[in-house]
Formats: C-alpha cells, sequence, structure tokens
C-alpha cells in the first residue's frame, strides 16, 4: 500500500509539472499582469483614494441577493465538472466559464472598462479532456512603477462521488458556487475602484481532480518572475450547517449552525508570511470594518494548511513561495469521503441550494446563508484593499533592554514615520499590535517564556503593510546567555503553539548554533509514558519546526519530547481542547 501511495504521489506530482501553453488570451491583461502597461490608460475619471472610503464603498456595495443570483445561475449549469460540457449553451464546464465570462464584461461596462475579462488557458489531461481554462478578469493598478498583484479567487468547477463524472446533477452550491460568487461580487463592486497594485479576479477549473489550475496559474507566475504579493483563496465559504462528518478542524455535530464565524487556513509557524497573511485579515477587519458592522464576525486562524487530508487552490501558490491562505466556512457538510454510509452533500449530488420544506415549487429553505457569504466577501475585500494600497514591508532588528524593553531598530524602508508591531506567545494570532514612532523605538512587553515579532509599515494615510519576518526573542526566563553558554545544551524544546490548541500544534527547536548530528525527532507521549507518534524533525535552522497533528473532537495532555541522536534532551506537556 505504501508502495502504491508513492507512485501516485510520483504520478500526481509529475502531472503537476505537465501544464503546458500557458495563455492569458487577452495581451492587455496579460501585460498588465506582467507590470508591461501605462496605468494612465487605465485611469478612473472618479477616483477615491482614502481607504477607509473604499472599505466603507465595499461593505455597502456587496449584496446578499446578488450572491444568490450568482449561486442559483451557477446552479442552472447542472454539472460543472472539469471534464463536463463544453459546447452546450445551458449546461457543463463551458457554458459556466462563458457566462463568467460576460458577468466580468458587464462589470468593466460599469467600470469605465478598466476591468479586463480573459481567459487563462493551459493544455493538460483532466478527465479525458486536454485543454482547460481559468476565467479572470484584471483591474490594472495605479503604479506600475511598483507592481504588485494582489489575487482574489475562487473554483468553479464541482463534482459528485467521482471526481470525472460528467453526467451527474453537481450543482456544487456550497463547494464551490458560494466561493465563485464572492469572487464575482467583489470584481463588480471593487473594478469601480483604484488600487496601486494590480488586482485579478480568478476562477479556477481542475481543483477538484488535483488543483490543475490554480497550480497553472501560479507556474505562469513563476515564470513570468510576477510579483504576487498575495492570494486569497475561497473555497466553501457560504454554508452554515454542520454535517455528520466534517473534516477536522471544524464543526461542533450534526446540524450545529454558524453563521458568525470564517477560519483561515495557512502554512508554516514561525516567520511564515503565509501566517502572517492570515493575522494581517484579521487585524484589518478589527481595525477597519469592526466598528461598521451590525453582525461582528469571529475571524478563527487554524493552525494547518487546510482541514486534515484536504487541501485547496492557496497551496500551489504557496508552493512556489507566493504569499496565500484560504477562507472556509466554520461548518462544512460533510468530509467528502463519499464511502459507505455517507449522508452529508459535499461532493455529492445533493451539494444544492436547499429543500422546499412546505412543497410549493419553491425553495424555503437554504443551506447557503447568503448574509453570511456577503460579511466574508466584505473581509476578503477589506483585507485586499488594504495589502493593494498599503506600503512596502520593512526590515528590523531587535536589542533587549532591562526592563523587560525591546528597543526596534527599523534597518529598511525608513520614510514611514510610523511602524506597528505585532508581538505573539502561545497562539497563531498577535497578542498585542504596538504602534511606535520613527526608526528607533521601545516597547515593553508582559513576561513571557518568548517573544515572536514582526513589524510593518503605516504610510500617511494610516494603511499598514504586511508584516515583515518573524524574530523570535527569549526574555529573562530562558536567557540567551544561559543557551549560548559552553556548558548548556545546545538545544531548547519551545513550548508548541497554539496551547491549548484545537486540532493541529506546531512544536519548534531552538538551535542557536549549528551541532553535528545524525538524527532528531519528536516523540509524542500519553502521560503513561506510551509513544503515541514520532515526527522527525531537521535541526538545521535557528528555529526548527514540525507539526502534529492529534485530531478533532478530543481534549486532554500529552507530553512531548524531543530525542537527539537516541538521547532525550528535553520535555514538555501539551494541551488539546476542541
Amino acid at each position: 500500500m505504501k508502495k502504491q501511495l508513492f507512485y501516485l504521489f510520483l504520478f500526481a506530482s509529475s502531472a503537476l509539472n505537465c501544464q503546458t501553453n500557458l495563455l492569458v488570451t487577452n495581451t492587455i491583461a496579460d501585460q498588465v499582469i506582467k507590470g508591461t502597461y501605462d496605468p494612465l490608460q487605465f485611469t478612473s475619471s472618479n477616483p477615491v483614494s482614502d481607504h477607509q472610503q473604499i472599505v466603507q464603498y465595499i461593505q455597502n456595495n456587496v449584496q446578499a441577493d446578488s450572491l444568490k443570483a450568482y449561486i442559483l445561475k451557477l446552479a442552472s449549469f447542472q454539472n460543472r465538472n472539469t471534464g463536463s460540457d463544453t459546447l452546450s449553451s445551458t449546461t457543463g464546464i463551458g457554458a459556466a466559464r462563458r457566462w463568467a465570462y460576460t458577468k466580468f464584461q458587464e462589470f468593466s461596462s460599469l467600470a469605465e472598462n478598466r476591468l479586463l475579462p480573459s481567459y487563462f488557458q493551459f493544455n493538460q489531461t483532466i478527465c479525458s479532456v486536454n485543454q482547460h481554462r481559468n476565467i479572470v478578469a484584471v483591474l490594472p493598478g495605479t503604479n506600475a512603477d511598483q507592481h504588485e498583484v494582489v489575487i482574489i479567487e475562487g473554483h468553479l468547477d464541482s463534482r459528485c462521488e467521482s471526481s470525472c463524472d460528467i453526467l451527474c446533477q453537481a450543482e456544487g452550491i456550497e463547494d464551490n458556487a458560494s466561493g465563485s460568487a464572492l469572487v464575482l461580487e467583489l470584481a463588480r463592486v471593487m473594478s469601480t475602484l483604484s488600487y496601486p497594485n494590480t488586482i485579478v479576479f480568478m476562477l479556477t477549473t481542475g481543483e477538484e481532480q488535483g488543483l490543475y489550475g490554480a497550480n497553472a496559474f501560479s507556474l505562469y507566475c513563476q515564470n513570468n518572475d510576477i510579483p504576487v504579493k498575495a492570494v486569497f483563496n475561497n473555497d466553501v465559504i457560504g454554508g452554515v450547517i454542520c454535517g455528520n462528518t466534517s473534516s477536522a478542524p471544524s464543526c461542533p455535530g450534526l446540524n450545529d449552525i454558524d453563521s458568525t464565524q470564517v477560519r483561515i487556513f495557512s502554512y508554516g509557524g514561525f516567520n511564515s508570511p503565509h501566517k502572517q497573511l492570515s493575522r494581517f485579515v484579521k487585524l484589518q477587519y478589527k481595525e477597519e470594518l469592526l466598528q461598521h458592522v451590525s453582525v461582528p464576525m469571529l475571524i478563527s486562524l487554524m493552525t494547518p494548511e487546510d482541514r486534515s487530508g484536504r487541501s485547496g487552490d492557496h497551496v500551489p501558490f504557496r508552493q512556489k513561495n507566493f504569499t496565500s491562505c484560504r477562507f472556509t466556512s466554520a461548518n462544512e457538510h460533510g468530509d467528502a469521503s463519499n464511502g459507505a454510509g455517507y449522508t452529508d452533500r459535499q461532493h455529492s449530488s445533493n451539494d444544492v441550494l436547499g429543500v422546499d420544506t412546505d412543497l410549493n415549487g419553491e425553495i424555503d429553505s437554504f443551506f447557503v446563508d447568503f448574509n453570511y457569504l456577503a460579511r466574508n466577501a466584505v473581509i476578503n475585500g477589506t483585507a485586499a484593499t488594504i495589502a493593494a494600497k498599503g506600503p512596502k514591508k520593512p526590515d528590523f532588528l531587535i536589542q533587549t533592554i532591562s526592563g523587560p524593553g525591546l528597543i526596534i531598530y527599523i534597518t529598511d524602508q525608513t520614510n514611514y514615520s510610523t511602524y506597528r508591531v505585532g508581538l505573539r506567545t502561545l497562539t497563531n494570532d498577535w497578542d498585542t499590535v504596538y504602534t511606535i514612532s520613527g526608526i528607533v523605538d521601545t516597547i515593553y512587553p508582559a513576561q513571557a517564556a518568548n517573544y515572536f515579532l514582526s513589524v510593518a509599515s503605516v504610510d500617511a494615510a494610516g494603511m499598514e503593510s504586511l508584516f515583515s519576518k518573524e524574530i523570535n526573542i527569549f526574555d529573562s526566563q530562558i536567557s540567551i546567555d544561559e543557551l549560548q553558554a559552553e556548558d548548556s545544551e545546545p538545544f531548547h524544546l519551545l513550548q508548541n503553539k497554539p496551547n491549548p490548541f484545537d486540532e493541529a500544534t506546531i512544536i519548534g527547536v531552538y538551535m542557536k548554533n549549528p551541532v553535528k548530528h545524525k538524527a532528531a525527532w519528536i516523540s509524542i507521549e500519553d502521560l503513561n509514558g506510551k509513544e503515541i507518534e514520532r515526527i522527525p524533525i531537521d535541526l538545521s535552522n535557528e528555529i526548527n519546526e514540525v507539526q502534529y497533528v492529534h485530531g478533532y473532537g478530543k481534549s486532554g495532555s500529552f507530553t512531548y519530547s524531543l530525542y537527539v541522536d537516541r538521547q532525550k534532551i528535553e520535555s514538555k506537556r501539551m494541551v488539546f481542547a476542541n
């Protein structure tokens, strides 16, 4: 079985690299994405520069009724499988993508023709079809001299139990008409505005067979050295009802309703730009949007890159070193296992809009909450706005002083008078975000085991950049001098983060200087000392991390230990609770 899985992995990896003839069919859109264009050709006659006005405009103009209309239309195509009909005008992936292209054209006509619709075409055999198309709409940035691109995406294709069934009823409402509708609505609203960075609204294909459409576009970006600043992937983003099964970490049980929480998944732990992007999204919601909303939302920053055993279109971008994250509903109706006894809607013909409870021919009980989807769209639009308008990230150094105090030295991007310092300890989110003045300033955080700090520039309009790299600072409880002493242990096992944790946690090892060794691993043990899992760890960096996934719906305590060349170095305890 392991050998079969290994060869399957090699086949999948090879397939991802077989994508050829990557083509943006609209040559002007292609030039804009590559940064070879004149912004004056796309100037708005009524530009709005104030980011707070833009955020308010997005909030006021994203409409639940528009989202519902898009979803109803997408459902009407019956089957949007990647290999489905491309010739029919009413059914199949071809009709769906032509309709989406037409919608982008309509939005452009309402935005002084500044939005550039296009297909992104690539060749690859998927479900016996050799050529495929994403649908993109490009909003040119106003500053081509500092060209960067922000991508808002969702996959258009749908599926039933079999990944290449082109005849089943595959309306794919939650997965992923909801995400496609969100992208369309943001294209409609945001295309009337102006941003220094270029924004690409994209509906991908081939997601259900292996993230192929997203991989093809990320490969196009990589091949053309396109400076992708951030990728916001929206997948399974409108449903509010928990199924009997759900890919962990997810909802508490059958028919639980949650319309006020959204999960953001991203890769990595310490010094991960993807986790930094997730924190940035949450910060912008709290500071730019929360005070104006009638229904507050909980934004949950998840530890893993995606749900257990699952993946999404943000992953190919991350694999090519483009910063990305995924927005997903708090509740999912199923884990897509499709095995015997599977009764949930995801990846089935039952992924429909709702039911007619009074049998009058009208759906009156909806599985997707359109107001919830609208709120998620506004969260996306707000984060994308600040990302596309904000300044460049800074670089910085830190000096520890007594007090305790930390002196922040800005070493790059020194033309701003204000900076933000994000500090976190035991969670995925920042504990505190400080505002400092000038290129040298001091903060005085509370005592903690150790700190992770990063910095953002703030321009004259009050907009943050994305946050910089993270620096790990130990306080007096873990003295740097002690760790560097000749007679001290060269390895230090860090407290897992987050702790307590949801379904997965990050375990780190601090190593100031390289030490020769043959093998190292983290041993997860129950409180009786029985080993539950052994995870190899590469101790080649100052901070080295592995992810431990224990599964959802459990609670209790484990110990974890660092072993180097079969010698136990240190142990700590961690708590998990769902």
